[in-house]
């Protein structure tokens, strides 16, 4: 049977005990009900929530789409340009394993390889996947608490990062919840034309991106809370034949996946979780926020409290989108020792954050103050997330584009000595060398932005296996050269900006960093005046 949301309300105030007049300032209070019950008023309220979607949208995904590619999407534009076959990816094989590939090159097929053309299909498919939130939200909570919902999701960074990031995971956000919305709907009708949509969306969520497979908890753990609860149409054969064809679609996946496992030790970009990364991770702050601001109001207003708020199945579905991703991942990294426990790979259970933090206002908000509220938490949103302090805001503090721009114009030909350290964890012996033919993916960037000047290739932060070659360049090619640079990551270039300046080779070289800001960093060498060449 079909999932009910809470009965609305008239939202109108009772009278309340007299220690609520006591702490709370008449005047602040009254002037606070009087303005929400104006804005509950308003005609056609959902043109100023549209305005103030808008205006987010623009400055939090549209205004940071002509900024440099960052190092992962650089990779993206390899992969596009070069083919997930090209034989440097066989020291990361998982890299092409994504049918997100698909959108990117259409893009550069359709506008060219720039960074707005390239970065436009995850603002649709962010868009998209807000649109899918609002509505599931509607059927979970609250018929009105679908503005809401998409404002919470605007509050979290990591979903406003993917939304202009040209990688998986905005496409991954569209399927996610495309999945979970065909999964409702399926059980509430027992259509099969919903659970062939249910899926066919589920079996391209894990293809991707292989570390999305966590989510499928989700799933299987909505369905039988349903079925056990006998709270669907849907008997138990039937489900059990949806899933097996859905297990079926995803085992050559899952042999994929399995496969890599042997090598996932190469890959690791994190050290292993700890419980305060768990607990961040599940975004408490916006839970918090959101319950304890509608409880004030609630206060504040005298607001008669809605009954009865979220029913159980809609509090399984909430609480499974926003644990299993973490938990899963979070259980994976200190079972193998190979930690996955990435932002952005734990990302896909932001919605359930948001749809979480919805759920516990609704306890307090009446249905009329449902849209009030939610233009109210969207200002507050742009005023908090806006990066108002730069006058175009950027995606990400890797700016490849720069660096590569201020490199050329002070390079002094091509035949400037470049160092340049892989920004890729993949970059170290044994598949790293000096002599590492480019074009390849650990020089991705290098590809994508190029310079005017000669790549000396050094591993990702394996400084020992490297300062043999840096010896050797110390005391060869350096010295015939007036001026050379250091090409990198911030962390890289000033490790070596300091390991080269105690070469005695290069003493009395001035050193300076044209770019001391940001995850990006360019050192630039010069010889003294007057030395010997």
């Amino acid at each position: 049977m079909p999932i009910s949301a809470a009965a609305p309300d008239a939202g109108q105030c009772e009278a309340r005990p007299s220690w609520r007049h006591r702490i709370l300032f008449p005047q602040i209070r009254n002037a606070l009900e009087r303005w929400l019950a104006r804005l509950a008023r308003v005609r056609r309220i959902e043109i100023l929530l549209s305005l103030v979607l808008a205006a987010c949208v623009i400055r939090l995904w549209v205004m940071p789409l002509p900024s440099s590619f960052w190092t992962d999407e650089a990779l993206t534009v390899f992969v596009v340009h070069h083919g997930g076959s090209h034989s440097s990816l066989d020291a990361a094989p998982q890299v092409p394993e994504s049918i997100y590939y698909w959108l990117p090159r259409l893009a550069d097929a359709l506008f060219g390889a720039s960074e707005v053309a390239y970065r436009v299909p995850s603002v649709l498919a962010m868009a998209f996947a807000l649109f899918l939130v609002a509505g599931i939200a509607g059927r979970l909570i609250h018929h009105h608490a679908g503005w809401f919902a998409v404002f919470a999701c605007l509050a979290l960074r990591s979903i406003n990062y993917a939304a202009a990031d040209a990688r998986p995971y905005a496409l991954g956000f569209c399927i996610a919840a495309a999945s979970v919305l065909f999964l409702i709907r399926w059980l509430d009708s027992a259509r099969w034309r919903d659970a062939i949509l249910f899926v066919v969306s589920a079996s391209l969520l894990w293809r991707t991106h292989l570390v999305f497979w966590p989510f499928y908890l989700v799933f299987a753990l909505y369905a039988a809370f349903r079925l056990v609860r006998h709270e669907t149409g849907v008997r138990w054969r039937h489900a059990a034949a949806v899933l097996a064809v859905l297990s079926v679609s995803l085992a050559p996946v899952a042999a994929k996946s399995v496969s890599l496992l042997r090598q996932a030790h190469a890959h690791v970009v994190v050290a292993e979780p700890q419980a305060r990364d768990l607990c961040y991770s599940l975004k408490f702050g916006l839970v918090l926020t959101c319950g304890i601001g509608a409880l004030i109001l609630s206060v504040a207003g005298r607001w008669r409290r809605p009954s009865p708020a979220v029913l159980g199945s809609s509090v399984a579905l909430i609480l499974a989108w926003w644990l299993c991703q973490p938990l899963g991942l979070f259980a994976f990294s200190w079972l193998t020792g190979n930690s996955l426990f990435v932002d952005r790979y734990l990302a896909l259970s932001l919605p359930g954050a948001a749809l979480a933090a919805t759920a516990v206002a609704a306890f307090w908000i009446p249905s009329v103050y449902w849209k009030p509220l939610a233009a109210l938490l969207g200002v507050g949103v742009l005023i908090a997330l806006g990066q108002w302090r730069e006058p175009w805001p950027t995606h990400n503090t890797f700016d490849w584009r720069t660096a590569a721009q201020l490199l050329n114009q002070h390079s002094l030909g091509p035949a400037t000595p470049v160092i340049c350290p892989s920004a890729f964890v993949e970059g170290k012996p044994p598949v790293w060398t000096p002599q590492y033919r480019l074009p390849g993916f650990l020089y991705a960037y290098l590809s994508v932005y190029p310079i005017r000047g000669k790549p000396y290739l050094f591993p990702y932060q394996s400084y020992a296996a490297a300062e043999g070659y840096g010896r050797e360049l110390a005391g060869t090619v350096l010295p015939a050269t007036t001026r050379f640079f250091i090409y990198g990551s911030s962390t890289d270039a000033h490790f070596w900006q300091g390991w080269f300046a105690t070469q005695p080779q290069l003493a009395g070289w001035r050193s300076v960093r044209l770019l001391p800001s940001g995850g990006v960093d360019l050192v630039m060498f010069e010889k003294p005046p007057g030395a010997p060449r």
